[in-house]
């Protein structure tokens, strides 16, 4: 297939907030990436236990744990032959395009716990004699300098950056002033990443699809991997050309790559349990 020099994909991933907290929280950028497309409400899906490991899986593949195989955060049981992630679909599908992968969690990038999950990635430097949760701050601001660098100086067809630190929080405190404030800090970064597209010297003839979501939620006094509606409460926010309010009826996390692929013109051909956004409401 021909590259589409001027179709760009950039997959955002907060991990860990919960939905209702995210929507009480001042996220300006959010706010306006969805009033350009959709803000839905997604339920992790019941397939899928409310772990990291599993639903980035699925982010990545389009297929749910009953299909992947990851239960844990250990993802030693996914097949990437069998089933490639989303930035491998595109490279395959376009000869010469690249692709960019950004996190501070390590098995979504390098061989820990079973991964990579997005191979070639990058993982920043843990800095020496930071506490957990600091040493996780620095590297999800490394995280976004990195992606902001690659997003105005290089050309790639997909891009997928995670930040950590809302998660790491509600472990560490529960569902608190700290991790509310942290919303507000991943958007900060979220304006960081559209102004740089914004910026970019041929974004007039430029089309992007741009998708910011989190994998599960948290009870309020910490912790995931349950079943319980803090647990499984997700949300999804998507625009581009073709992406309106109505387009995230009943989205789930598995349709991200399909969209994505669909957005670029590569078929999965039903093979997945994704499906593009905005097809779910239609027969």
């Amino acid at each position: 297939m021909e590259l589409p020099r001027t179709k760009h994909v950039l997959i955002v991933g907060w991990d860990g907030v919960r939905d209702d907290e995210r929507r009480a929280a001042p996220t300006p950028n959010l706010d306006r990436l969805a009033a350009r497309g959709f803000d839905a409400t997604v339920r992790v899906h019941e397939k899928n236990p409310t772990i990291s490991g599993p639903v980035w899986t699925t982010v990545a593949t389009g297929v749910h744990s009953d299909r992947h195989g990851v239960r844990h955060n250990d993802l030693r049981p996914y097949d990437r032959a069998a089933l490639p992630d989303v930035l491998t679909r595109v490279r395959r599908a376009f000869p010469g395009a690249t692709t960019f992968a950004a996190a501070g969690w390590a098995p979504l990038v390098t061989l820990d716990s079973g991964g990579p999950l997005f191979a070639d990635g990058y993982y920043p430097v843990v800095p020496d004699g930071a506490d957990k949760l600091a040493a996780i701050a620095a590297m999800d601001a490394d995280v976004v300098a990195r992606t902001v660098s690659e997003l105005r100086d290089r050309d790639h067809v997909a891009v997928f950056s995670y930040l950590g630190l809302p998660d790491e929080i509600g472990h560490a405190e529960g569902v608190t002033a700290r991790y509310r404030a942290e919303i507000e800090t991943c958007d900060t970064y979220l304006g960081s990443l559209l102004e740089t597209i914004d910026a970019r010297s041929s974004r007039a003839d430029e089309d992007w699809l741009i998708v910011v979501t989190t994998d599960h939620g948290h009870r309020d006094a910490g912790h995931h991997g349950g079943n319980s509606d803090e647990e499984r409460s997700a949300w999804l926010v998507a625009a581009g050309p073709g992406i309106d309010a109505s387009s995230g009826r009943g989205v789930d996390h598995a349709d991200i790559p399909v969209a994505a692929l669909a957005f670029l013109g590569v078929a999965t051909d039903g093979e997945l349990a994704g499906r593009p956004f905005g097809s779910r409401d239609k027969p």
